[in-house]
């Protein structure tokens, strides 16, 4: 529990970046499923990238271990890791980080406690961050509470699950699981269709192999009500958008998933009153609880 809770006040500490103005939960905030709702979180003086946030929750079912949009990172120590030097984010080094708390009149105390030793350095403060953010667990949305027989789904919701899970019209669940995988998501890379040609090469730029140009990881539909914008560089503003992407939207290209199997039509089709089912359906995986939760807000 002191490693969790030490985690939990370093995710929310500017005291990581260089000039003490930026958290993690700048751009992983509670109220957005810990994403952000800017299309490209700003680092230190409002340096950008060019990828939204992902949301964390869920994170110790990642079973392959990969973190960000292109799998850059191999365990999620090293995706609290990398945050904290890299010049679009915090831009500091952890030699200031690990003298600011060294003489912090607060955590030698807590790194004692949760690690037996006041002695503070970079892989204790990317463990103890670790820790926290393995308890930021998603698991009561409505459609949880539906496979608990705790509540019914709407006619509405039930037809867009069934969209969802049906490869003649939304064809989604290969990617995105279903009731028997409700993580909602693979954690597998894919290109899905955005660009015909590529200025973000995705999990092409980390293993170097083209064939993996344009793929980036499959992102949780888990809390989709809190996690706009949408895509790894935030290009959709809303789940209407979305679902208009892969209906008549997609773009093919070298690299294109076979999942993709209606390419060539533009996508799957779907009609209007269709689109709006799924939509009904895809809102039901938010979970309240999780954003309101007082164990993950800012100590």
């Amino acid at each position: 529990m002191e490693g969790i809770a030490l985690g939990e006040k370093l995710f929310f500490d500017p005291v990581l970046s260089i000039d003490n103005s930026i958290s993690c939960a700048d751009c992983h905030a509670p109220e957005f499923a810990f994403s952000d709702n800017r299309q490209f979180s700003e680092g230190v003086n409002g340096t950008q990238g060019n990828r939204n946030s992902m949301p964390l929750f869920n994170l110790a079912w990642n079973y392959d271990e990969h973190f960000f949009w292109d799998g850059n990172t191999f365990s999620l120590e090293h995706q609290a890791f990398v945050p904290v030097t890299d010049s679009t984010e915090m831009k500091s080094t952890w030699i200031d980080v690990q003298n600011k708390l060294q003489n912090h009149p607060e955590y030698p105390t807590l790194f004692e406690n949760a690690f037996g030793s006041s002695n503070i350095d970079s892989t204790r403060i990317a463990k103890a961050i670790a820790q926290f953010e393995r308890t930021l667990i998603s698991s009561n949305s409505k459609f949880d509470q539906f496979l608990l027989g705790e509540t019914d789904l709407s006619p509405q919701e039930q037809n867009g699950f069934s969209i969802f899970m049906d490869e003649a019209r939304g064809d989604c669940f290969h990617c995105h699981g279903s009731d028997k995988n409700p993580l909602w998501t693979d954690n597998i890379f894919h290109n899905n269709g955005l660009d015909e040609t590529f200025t973000d090469l995705g999990l092409g730029r980390v293993t170097g192999d083209p064939a993996d140009n344009g793929k980036f990881k499959t992102p949780s539909l888990r809390n989709l009500a809190y996690t706009a914008p949408y895509m790894h560089d935030g290009r959709f503003a809303t789940i209407d958008e979305v679902i208009n992407h892969y209906s008549e939207g997609l773009k093919n290209s070298a690299t294109i998933d076979p999942l993709m199997k209606k390419v060539g039509q533009g996508g799957v089709g779907l009609t209007t009153s269709d689109k709006a089912d799924l939509k009904a359906f895809l809102l039901s995986l938010s979970d309240y609880d999780f954003i309101n939760n007082p164990a993950f807000l800012n100590p």
